[in-house]
């Protein structure tokens, strides 16, 4: 089972970031180590003093799927979630000023977070769906997916050109603007629409 992640999919987050609009979407990959383990606390990790929240939109693949046709990707999906991808921020800037690859800085042990899953035809539209994150019971990140430069079904169609889609897989479909450091004692709780799918303690 592998994470794929979509960077830079939502212009508010690329503004705040000043990164440069991309013409395809941005791919990275994190092993399924990443993932926190249900109902364990996040630690921050030692190689970093920047570890940044970023709450997206999450898809399960249902079935095995290579060079998927955008008019039947929603064939391959029928569970929504939400999640975090933790960043270290610090470590990525350093990284990214090399030219080198982010994943030190984004496919750390634990930095991946996996609520809970609803089923999709709760939803009338999939490219209609309000979101949030709040930090210490202050909403941080705000976000709806039609706001997305690339949509679910057009990210499925676009990822299974690169990798075979398997069962389990999960896609992260990146992240809205507010964006921000996390600390010890934190309490991050996501939702989508009025329901909480994750709570998440930071030590």
């Amino acid at each position: 089972m592998k994470l794929i992640c979509i960077g830079r999919n939502y212009t508010a987050h690329i503004e705040e970031l000043e990164n440069e609009k991309p013409t395809d979407p941005v791919v990275f990959i994190k092993p399924d180590t990443s993932i926190l383990l249900k109902k364990q606390p996040f630690f921050i990790p030692d190689f970093s003093n920047d570890i940044h929240y970023e709450v997206e939109i999450l898809v399960k693949i249902n079935k095995v799927g290579k060079h998927i046709d955008r008019k039947f990707a929603h064939k391959y999906y029928d569970e929504i979630g939400l999640g975090i991808d933790f960043t270290a921020r610090d470590l990525q800037s350093q990284l990214k000023s090399k030219g080198l690859p982010w994943e030190k800085a984004k496919s750390f042990d634990g930095a991946a977070v996996v609520g809970e899953w609803l089923p999709k035809e709760k939803f009338d539209n999939v490219d209609d769906i309000n979101f949030c994150l709040k930090k210490n019971d202050e909403i941080v990140q705000e976000g709806n997916t039609q706001l997305m430069l690339w949509k679910i079904d057009e990210i499925i169609e676009y990822v299974s050109k690169f990798f075979t889609l398997k069962i389990g897989d999960i896609i992260f479909t990146g992240t809205p603007a507010g964006v921000g450091p996390v600390q010890a004692e934190d309490r991050l709780v996501g939702f989508v629409e009025d329901e909480q799918l994750f709570s998440i303690k930071v030590k």
